[in-house]
């Protein structure tokens, strides 16, 4: 297990300081992307704290950060930043 650490009530990982799953904040852990939360990270994602935009989706950093990684590898990151949101 990777080592964390709590501060004010929420546990954080030690190497990146990234909050760590929660379900009271990441209510759309394991849940499919909409359309609609592709187009916003998107959109966002030059503008935007990559940490608060985890947060707005109910999400990870991590899984955010891996879904762009797998959007931009598969030519849709533009697509969807393109998106009226």
């Amino acid at each position: 297990m990777t080592a964390s650490y709590v501060e004010d009530g929420i546990e954080y990982t030690a190497s990146n300081h990234r909050m760590r799953y929660n379900p009271e904040f990441h209510e759309n852990h394991g849940k499919p992307f909409t359309v609609k939360e592709l187009a916003y990270m998107c959109a966002m994602w030059d503008s935007m704290k990559k940490a608060d935009i985890a947060m707005a989706l109910g999400r990870t950093h991590g899984t955010i950060l891996s879904k762009v990684y797998q959007l931009k590898k598969n030519g849709q990151f533009e697509h969807y930043k393109k998106i009226e949101i």
